[in-house]
């Protein structure tokens, strides 16, 4: 049924994009707390 394709294909999309941006908010997490470790042991 095309209804099911588009809910289904949807939700993927809605999944991978959070995925994504999940994915990009960890790293600068990490990314962000390294440089506090770093300018902390130069201090």
């Amino acid at each position: 049924m095309f209804l099911d394709d588009v809910v289904i294909s949807g939700l993927i999309v809605i999944g991978g994009t959070l995925a994504f941006l999940l994915g990009i908010g960890i790293f600068i997490y990490q990314d962000s707390h390294k440089k506090n470790h770093d300018s902390r042991s130069v201090k």
